[in-house]
């Protein structure tokens, strides 16, 4: 996925249709000079409509269209002709996609499966005909309804990645190197920090013809819940992910620290994500011999699963994906 061709958010500005106008109409043919009514009714206004699409990974179809606008239902004909309705504007999105009103921002809806369709805005509907207002006391009436004006106005649509482990990890922990060789993925790779600017998605296969998928995310740094670094931009992403892997390097001045200003980090950004399954890799343990090793068993916070891993030597790798795999699935699917 490349950096400029990534896109996970854009403001639109959307109009369902307006719904057409019932018409006012009186048979009138030879020998029926006093025809009663007979106007038919208005066509419904086009709808607004987001539809999940699995093979999108982006927002970057929609990054240069700014306005999008429905159909209008047509007006009713004489003959008890209903007008057509207007054209439906339907707007392909990835799954993970949320949209939003710009002013208020609320939620209005999230498509997770394929194929998932959701009506953002109704179209207007068509007025009636005179016809349906004809009574015993008014054989003739002369009014029909208006339609119904469409709905308008700016929206939000952000895309959140679907993904079963998200990485988690201060900038230069090892998490696009991991990618890198556990999956098919290429991301950009070097020994300076924020390398890795837009999350990157992998699958990542395992025993027996199964996967799983892994989503990079941008490294975090302490404050970047308050906008820090690269803010809380990439950290919307973290949601959507079945499993949290924290990586830490094992150079790094203290494991347990570390992992606790990423946790922090998270808390303060969403409290709910703390209830997601967590697990810890040690990363570049190239570097450590087994009594090293041992001893920084230690320095490792309580009650987290932890690997140490290498992904140059591929040292803790089968290791990492059978823990992985253990706790994305039901026991009785392990």
């Amino acid at each position: 996925m490349a950096s400029s061709n990534f896109v996970d958010y854009v403001k639109l500005f959307l109009q369902s249709g307006n719904g057409g106008a019932g018409s006012m109409h009186f048979r009138r043919e030879k020998f029926i000079p006093k025809g009663g009514p007979d106007g038919g009714d208005g066509g419904r206004g086009g709808h607004i409509i987001l539809k999940a699409d699995k093979q999108l990974w982006t927002l970057l179809h929609l990054k240069y269209t700014k306005h999008i606008r429905a159909g209008h239902g047509e007006s009713g004909s004489g003959a008890l002709r209903s007008g057509a309705t207007g054209l439906d504007q339907v707007i392909q999105v990835p799954l993970g996609t949320v949209a939003r009103d710009v002013e208020t921002g609320e939620q209005l809806c999230e498509l997770t499966e394929d194929g998932q369709e959701i009506i953002l805005l109704s179209g207007g509907r068509g007025g009636l005909g005179n016809d349906h207002f004809k009574s015993a006391t008014n054989q003739a009436p002369r009014y029909a309804q208006p339609g119904e004006p469409g709905i308008e106005g700016w929206f939000i649509l952000e895309l959140k990645l679907l993904a079963d482990v998200g990485l988690v990890g201060f900038p230069n922990a090892g998490k696009s190197t991991l990618l890198s060789v556990v999956s098919a993925a290429k991301p950009e790779i070097a020994d300076y920090p924020f390398t890795t600017l837009v999350p990157n998605l992998g699958m990542v296969f395992y025993r027996d013809n199964r996967s799983f998928v892994m989503a990079d995310i941008p490294g975090i740094i302490e404050g970047a819940s308050q906008g820090r670094g690269l803010g809380i931009r990439f950290l919307r992403h973290i949601e959507r992910n079945s499993l949290l892997l924290f990586m830490v390097p094992a150079d790094a001045d203290s494991i347990r620290e570390q992992f606790q200003i990423l946790l922090g980090e998270l808390e303060e950004y969403n409290p709910e994500l703390l209830d997601k399954p967590r697990l810890l890799a040690v990363t570049k343990s190239d570097l450590l011999d087994d009594i090293m090793q041992e001893q920084m068993m230690a320095d490792l916070p309580e009650g987290i699963p932890a690997v140490f891993i290498s992904s140059v030597t591929q040292k803790g790798i089968t290791a990492l994906k059978d823990l992985i795999w253990k706790h994305l699935n039901k026991p009785d699917e392990w």
